[in-house]
Order: structure tokens, then C-alpha cells, then sequence
């Protein structure tokens, strides 16, 4: 392009855009970076916009076979754990008890088997929070 040449809006908002990726790399101070800006803005021609960026490096071209999304840190292995059957097995022991049970003990056995059935319930609730969380963390280590 001839140096002469107007500059539009699209190739002055690029330079901007240029100049805060280099803020952002530590190139530029926040003045630098604002009179920059405003250099670029008030620019007319290639030329003029060719100055604003004159001591600063071009982008580096990126070969075609690197080109990844960007992720976010992938999590640590996700180490699941079968869930223990004694919860379940001593519920049945209880429930049997507090059925064929009489007398003062079967309020005993109702209050401790509330207890287990609430403990169970919240085991049920981990459970399959856990399996969600599993599930989305090994898509995610998949992407």
C-alpha cells in the first residue's frame, strides 16, 4: 500500500487493537498506550499509523498444525470411589428391628433409623453430585 493512502476506521481500531495486546505484553506503559491510542486515532494515512507502531515487533505468525483452542487449566484426575454398601445394609438391619421390634425399643429404633435414612438420603444427594462433577471433569479433560 502507498504510504499516502487514507487510513478507514477498521485499520485504525486493528492498530488499537494492536497496541493494547501489546500493553497487555508489558511493552507500553498506560501513557504510552494512551497517546498511542490517540495518535492512531487521529491518524489519516498508513504512514501516520505506521509511526504509532514503528518500535514495537510484529505478531508472529502461528503455523497452521498449532493452532488450539484456548482451555482453561485442566483439573487434576478426578479419582472416583465405589460408594460403600454398609449404609444400605444396616437401613435393612434397622428397618427389619423396628418392625418385628416392641416396646420401648422400638422408638429407639425409629429415632436411630430416621437418623440413617436422612444419612442415606444426603449419600444419595453426594453420590450423584460426585457423578456430575466426574462426568463433566472428564469431558472437559477429553476437549
Amino acid at each position: 500500500m502507498d504510504e499516502r493512502t487514507r487510513a478507514s476506521d477498521a485499520d485504525r481500531d486493528r492498530v488499537t487493537a494492536r497496541l493494547r495486546d501489546h500493553f497487555a505484553e508489558g511493552r507500553l506503559t498506560r501513557d504510552e498506550l494512551d497517546e498511542r491510542i490517540a495518535g492512531a486515532l487521529n491518524a489519516r494515512t498508513f504512514s501516520d499509523l505506521r509511526r504509532v507502531l514503528a518500535d514495537l515487533p510484529e505478531p508472529r505468525p502461528v503455523a497452521p498444525g498449532n493452532l488450539r483452542p484456548m482451555t482453561a487449566r485442566r483439573p487434576y484426575p478426578v479419582l472416583a470411589r465405589r460408594p460403600s454398601l454398609f449404609p444400605l445394609i444396616a437401613l435393612a438391619l434397622l428397618t427389619i428391628a423396628a418392625v418385628s421390634g416392641a416396646g420401648a425399643a422400638v422408638v429407639v429404633l425409629k429415632v436411630v433409623l430416621s437418623i440413617v435414612a436422612l444419612m442415606f438420603a444426603a449419600m444419595m444427594i453426594a453420590a450423584i453430585t460426585a457423578a456430575t462433577f466426574i462426568r463433566r471433569a472428564r469431558r472437559h479433560w477429553r476437549s
